[in-house]
């Protein structure tokens, strides 16, 4: 797909989505691997499956419900992707990074990623949630290569404040106030699907990656070339290779991601909504 296909048909998918509800979302929300049940709290709710939506990519993913919903958290109008497509299900970058081209153009200046997440760092255990702070993309592939279209914006963006301080403040806050103890760190994306080896995770931690998950830098690249701050949240649902004698299986991955939900839910239940006015505040 070239640059101006791209714009082209996320202009095209945009108001293909947008004729389905008369909400107009300030915020975006990913759920990654078995976070997915936070969209069954949002009222005024219309579900459109992937397979559905012109130019989307269906989700393969175990744990994935592939499902967009518009509706309301609160007050506040939000879009929530029930579920992703990663490089390592064998999609094209640019089909991976779509849907951030699309909420841009419904509008969307703000957008809440999450995913499951392998801990490097030694602090963290199972259930952990973790915000993060900047990232190591480890995937070999950059959603901008490719010629510059002005229309989808510029290639050589500064990454520099890619996940919104002040963004990640408020969800510390939030942690406070809710009596969940929260982290911040860095996360290395790999291409997957296979998990990592000992060796590699010894080398990423000595880089000072604290997480490593196989999604989520691909959107943050697309989501900063549009001007959409981000925030990223990651679940540690599981210990990486060679940091306990545990084998990893995916089965555990979703398991933790449900243990934990109750926690994330109350999270994002708190954030939402500050996000949602600081965008609206703009």
């Amino acid at each position: 797909m070239s640059m101006s296909d791209d714009f082209t048909q996320a202009e095209f998918t945009a108001k293909f989505i947008s004729s389905k509800s008369p909400i107009k979302p300030l915020v975006a929300i990913v759920l990654g691997s078995g976070l997915g049940g936070f969209a069954d709290e949002m009222t005024d709710a219309v579900r459109i499956g992937y397979n559905d939506i012109p130019h989307f990519a269906r989700s393969t993913a175990v744990g994935h419900a592939g499902q967009l919903v518009l509706g309301n958290i609160g007050a506040w109008p939000v879009v929530v992707m029930q579920g992703r497509v990663h490089l390592y299900e064998g999609y094209p970058v640019q089909s991976v990074v779509f849907p951030m081209r699309v909420f841009a153009r419904m509008g969307v200046r703000a957008v809440i990623l999450t995913n499951a997440a392998g801990g490097i760092n030694l602090d963290y255990g199972q259930g952990r949630l973790v915000v993060i702070k900047d990232h190591i993309n480890f995937q070999g592939q950059n959603p901008l290569v490719g010629l510059e279209d002005p229309r989808v914006g510029q290639r050589f963006i500064d990454m520099t404040g890619a996940y919104s301080k002040s963004y990640r403040q408020m969800t510390l806050d939030a942690g406070k106030r809710l009596g969940i103890d929260l982290a911040e760190g860095v996360y290395v994306a790999v291409l997957g699907p296979s998990y990592e080896t000992p060796a590699e995770i010894r080398a990423f931690r000595t880089m000072g990656a604290d997480l490593v998950g196989m999604s989520t830098v691909p959107e943050v690249i697309v989501a900063r070339q549009l001007g959409v701050k981000v925030l990223a949240i990651s679940c540690v649902t599981n210990m990486a290779a060679g940091t306990t004698d545990a084998p990893i299986n995916h089965e555990e991955v979703l398991e933790i991601g449900r243990r934990i939900s109750g926690q994330f839910k109350a999270l994002l239940r708190d954030v939402v909504p500050l996000i949602a006015q600081d965008v609206a505040e703009k």
